[in-house]
């Protein structure tokens, strides 16, 4: 290879190397600052491409996306003095990346450090003001809420993050005071299950005695009802009978009279003594079966 040929080929190595030095791209999940010999010259480098001094600019990029930290459980005290053991994580990106890089130098790991510690301070004082009812189950969600807001105006401005939320995974009780509070659970449980026993018990009362009443009710209609039907039956009964006695008196009593001999000598060991000349044989005496 000749000299001409080699030193071609060098300043295009120099030329390929000052261009790849000199052009950088930032994607729209990343956040980007410049820096000219230390000295930051662009404290918030927008998404694209992008052209920066060769050897005398440097290029810091730090991850734009929701970020999570997961703080090491710790140990508070409610306002009646119960330890708790809080377990908690915390959701945040990046908002001002000059102010971040200057806090943090642009180390993820010190920002989550230190936002940990923030997290942790401020649990402390909003569970601190706040009952282990209220901490565990009460007002959980009003604690995150006012946690969030509170630090996440403080992160803005000392770490130059956006917190967005902060969730508690787990909450843990001591061992010295996890049989207490079981039994205090436990006895509040069954005093909520002997107030719903009892107030089932009075409804079911109350519900029997309805429809005690209304059986009673029933009842009682469909007796006067099935009575009135009966004296109407009886009356017209009794009417058919009187018009029928009425039309032909003597055939009504000669039909009685054969009814009660039917019934009378129905048994053939049946045994009767009446006088012969009783008005019960009149028929019987009669040939023509006159009285």
């Amino acid at each position: 290879m000749s000299n001409k040929s080699f030193f071609g080929l060098a300043a295009l190595a120099v030329v390929l190397l000052v261009v790849a030095n000199s052009v950088y791209i930032v994607s729209e999940y990343e956040r980007a600052v410049v820096l000219r010999f230390g000295r930051l010259i662009n404290p918030d480098v927008q998404p694209g491409l992008h052209v920066k001094v060769p050897f005398a600019d440097k290029l810091r990029k730090f991850d734009g996306r929701i970020l999570t930290t997961d703080a090491r459980p710790e140990s508070f005290y409610t306002i009646e003095n119960k330890r708790l053991i809080v377990d908690s994580y915390a959701k945040w990106r990046i908002e001002n990346v000059d102010e971040y890089y200057k806090v943090t130098g642009g180390d993820e790991t010190v920002a989550a450090s230190r936002l940990a510690n923030r997290v942790a301070d401020e649990l402390r004082n909003q569970i601190g003001s706040r009952t282990l009812h209220e901490v565990v189950s009460g007002q959980r969600d009003e604690l995150m809420h006012e946690l969030t807001v509170s630090l996440n105006e403080s992160a803005n401005e000392l770490l130059g993050i956006d917190v967005l939320d902060i969730r508690v995974k787990r909450i843990d009780l001591p061992d010295d005071v996890s049989q207490s509070v079981f039994d205090r659970m436990s006895a509040d449980r069954e005093k909520e299950a002997r107030e719903y026993r009892s107030q089932g018990a009075e409804q079911a009362e109350v519900i029997r005695a309805d429809a005690d009443r209304q059986v009673a009710v029933l009842e009682a209609n469909a007796y006067r009802d099935a009575e009135k039907i009966r004296g109407e039956g009886d009356a017209t009964a009794a009417a058919t009978f009187a018009q029928a006695y009425s039309q032909d008196r003597d055939f009504y009593a000669f039909v009685r009279s054969l009814n009660a001999y039917k019934k009378s000598f129905a048994g053939k060991e049946d045994l009767m003594v009446v006088d012969p000349k009783s008005d019960f044989y009149r028929y019987l005496n009669s040939m023509d079966g006159q009285k």
